[in-house]
C-alpha cells in the first residue's frame, strides 16, 4: 500500500497534544468524598461504567488516526513487470602453451587468466559463453552454453600439457569464430588471450581475424606478459627448472586483428591489470534488457473514512447514553 499524499500523516503528532489534554483534565475532574473510615467500602468492587470509562476517548483518537490516513490518501498497488532478455555470445580462446606458465603473473600466466576469465563469466548470467584452448593445436573445451557453473569446472580443468606444445593462434582464433558462425546472437565476440607469436597450425591470425570479420565477430585480443626478462619453469631430467626468457610476443597482430573486427587490443602485464581489461570489456558488451512495468492502483481511503465515522458513531452513542454525564 502506499500513499498519494503521505503529507498529511504529519497531522498524527496532533494526538500527542490532544491525548495529554484529555489525561490532564481527568486528573482535575475527579470527584472526593471524605468519610471517617474507608473500611466498610474494600469489599465493593469498581463498576464496570468506570472500567470502560476511556472507551469514548479511545474510539476519538482512533478515529482520528483512520481520517488522517484517510486524507493521506491510501492506494493499493499491483505492479508487474515483463523482461525480454537480448544475450552475448562470446567465446573465450585462451593460449596454454609452456610459455603462459610464466611467473611473472601470480601464481602464472595460465592460472591468472584462467581466475580472471571465470570471474568475468560469473559476472555475466545471460549469455552464452564457450571456451577454446589452443597451443601447438586446437580444440573445443566448451561450446556456447548458459549453464556457467559447467562453464567454470571446465575452465579449472583447463592446464599446461592437454595438448602439444606451440602457439596456433590462427588456429584457435578460427577455432572460436567456427562456434559462433551460426549463432543468431545480435552481438558475436571472442575475447582472443596469448603471450606468444604464431608459430604452429595451418591458418595465419590475420586470415582467421577476416573470417572473424565476415561473421560480423568482434575480437578483443589481449597480449599476456610483463616487459623485460621473465623465469619460466621447465621439467628437466634433473627435475623443475626455472630458465630466463624475454617476455615478447607478435602484438603488432594481436593489434591487427582487434582493430580489423572492431575489437580492441590491450596488454596485460600484471594480475591487477589482466583484471582489469576483463571489467572493460564487461563494460563495453552489456546484455541488453527490455523491461516494462505495469501499475494498477486503487484508491481504499473511504474504507478508512467509513470505519472513522463508525467509530464517531459509537463514540457519541455511548457519551449519550452509558457514559451520559449527570447535570
Amino acid at each position: 500500500m502506499t500513499f498519494h499524499n503521505p503529507e498529511y500523516l504529519f497531522l498524527l503528532l496532533l494526538i500527542i497534544p490532544v491525548v495529554f489534554w484529555y489525561f490532564r483534565k481527568m486528573s482535575k475532574s475527579d470527584a472526593s468524598l471524605q468519610i471517617s473510615s474507608h473500611r466498610m467500602l474494600s469489599n465493593i468492587r469498581p463498576s464496570k461504567k468506570i472500567k470502560f470509562l476511556h472507551v469514548p476517548f479511545i474510539f476519538r483518537v482512533l478515529a482520528i488516526i483512520l481520517l488522517t490516513v484517510a486524507l493521506a490518501r491510501p492506494q493499493a498497488s499491483n505492479s508487474w513487470r515483463t523482461e525480454s532478455t537480448e544475450g552475448i555470445d562470446i567465446m573465450v580462446a585462451l593460449d596454454i602453451s609452456g610459455t603462459m606458465m610464466a611467473e611473472d603473473l601470480k601464481p602464472n600466466r595460465l592460472e591468472a587468466a584462467k581466475s580472471t576469465a571465470t570471474e568475468f563469466i560469473l559476472s555475466r548470467p545471460n549469455d552464452n559463453i564457450g571456451l577454446v584452448v589452443f597451443s601447438g593445436e586446437s580444440f573445443t573445451q566448451c561450446p556456447l552454453t548458459t549453464d556457467h557453473a559447467v562453464l567454470v569446472n571446465l575452465f579449472n580443468g583447463v592446464k599446461y600439457g592437454l595438448i602439444e606444445d606451440g602457439t596456433a593462434i590462427g588456429l584457435g582464433l578460427a577455432n572460436a569464430v567456427n562456434r559462433l558462425k551460426e549463432s543468431k546472437a545480435k552481438s558475436k565476440v571472442v575475447i582472443l588471450l596469448t603471450d606468444g607469436s604464431n608459430n604452429r597450425g595451418d591458418i595465419a591470425p590475420i586470415t582467421a581475424a577476416e573470417i572473424a570479420k565476415s561473421f560480423g565477430i568482434r575480437v578483443y585480443s589481449i597480449g599476456v606478459g610483463s616487459y623485460g626478462v621473465v623465469r619460466i619453469p621447465v621439467q628437466t631430467p634433473m627435475g623443475l627448472q626455472y630458465q630466463q626468457m624475454d617476455s615478447e610476443f607478435d602484438e603488432k597482430s594481436l593489434k591487427e586483428i582487434a582493430a580489423m573486427t572492431g575489437g580492441q587490443y590491450f596488454r596485460a602485464t600484471d594480475n591487477t591489470k589482466l583484471r582489469n581489461i576483463y571489467q572493460e570489456i564487461d563494460l563495453m558488451e552489456k546484455t541488453k534488457i527490455n523491461v516494462r512495468e505495469f501499475n494498477k492502483k486503487n484508491e481504499e481511503f473511504y474504507l478508512f473514512s467509513l470505519a472513522a465515522f463508525l467509530l464517531l458513531v459509537l463514540e457519541v452513542l455511548l457519551r449519550n447514553t452509558v457514559f451520559k454525564k449527570v447535570p
